[in-house]
């Protein structure tokens, strides 16, 4: 979804995290980094003091321990705290967001409703983004409430597009489908990719490199996915030779019903991101 370019300047924007946790430090070294805001402009809150000193000495940022302390003067606040802490956070700075400012949460599970009633702050932006973001190759899927403007919906993609790629939705709905596909995704890929390297290992070669030769073939083959635009299973043809190896292991996979144990693993999660919403 395309939105209006905004007056404000990226690089003006000031920029609160309740919660300094690894998601919070992946957009604050991303906001950084693509110059969305300066580092005297974000203030982040932790009850941490060891995290604190981490987040000031890495990104020059400012950091505190109280959260309405840290929401105060913000053009946007992030909140980046787990789904568990909420019951106390959400009190905590009821009444305390301003109307005009952005609330952007990333906390899984959490939907706008939750939000809207525990804040008593209309102006909400709910994400789901995913741990490769802490490299800048995450994809975020989110949505907001009818109070965002044309102006705060593009804040928010642009602290999004600080982790990655990003996907704007109208429906709320999606979120918990994007938790169970991309948000549980890459740990789907690195169980794939342990079972790569442990077939290697069995083989006789050492785990170093089984390792170095399965990451290197999935970033491959993920790149050569997006770039080339072609169905996977076309792709998956071009690798295949009629009699060859690697239709003999395909075969192994079809025969243990690997795709449809994937399908159903997927759905699994699906229903449990919407249990945890309710």
């Amino acid at each position: 979804m395309d939105f209006l370019q905004f007056s404000q300047q990226e690089g003006d924007i000031k920029l609160s995290f309740i919660g300094g946790g690894v998601m919070a430090e992946a957009i604050i070294r991303g906001v950084l980094d693509r110059d969305v805001a300066r580092a005297e402009d974000i203030v982040v809150s932790d009850p941490v003091p060891a995290r604190r000193e981490a987040l000031t000495s890495g990104y020059k940022i400012n950091a505190v321990d109280d959260n309405v302390q840290a929401v105060m003067g913000a053009d946007a606040v992030i909140l980046a705290v787990k789904p568990q802490v909420m019951p106390k956070v959400l009190p905590e700075l009821r009444g305390k967001i301003a109307p005009d400012q952005l609330l952007l949460s990333i906390a899984a599970g959490v939907g706008v409703k939750r939000l809207r009633d525990g804040l008593g702050h209309d102006v909400l932006i709910r994400a789901m983004p995913n741990t490769p973001a802490q490299v800048g190759q995450g994809i975020t899927v989110w949505t907001a409430t009818e109070k965002v403007s044309l102006e705060d919906r593009e804040t928010g993609a642009s602290i999004l597009r600080a982790l990655g790629e990003e996907i704007f939705v109208e429906d709320e709905k999606y979120l918990d489908m994007a938790t169970a596909l991309s948000g549980g995704g890459p740990a789907y890929v690195f169980f794939f990719i342990e079972a790569l390297i442990d077939a290697g290992v069995h083989m006789g070669l050492s785990r170093d490199i089984a390792e170095k030769l399965v990451v290197e073939t999935v970033l491959g083959s993920a790149s050569l996915a997006r770039q080339s635009g072609t169905h996977p299973a076309i792709l998956k043809n071009m690798v295949t030779s009629p009699g060859g190896t690697t239709a003999e292991a395909l075969l192994v996979m079809e025969e243990a019903g690997l795709k449809g144990t994937v399908i159903r693993a997927v759905l699994a999660a699906y229903s449990k991101a919407q249990s945890v919403g309710k």
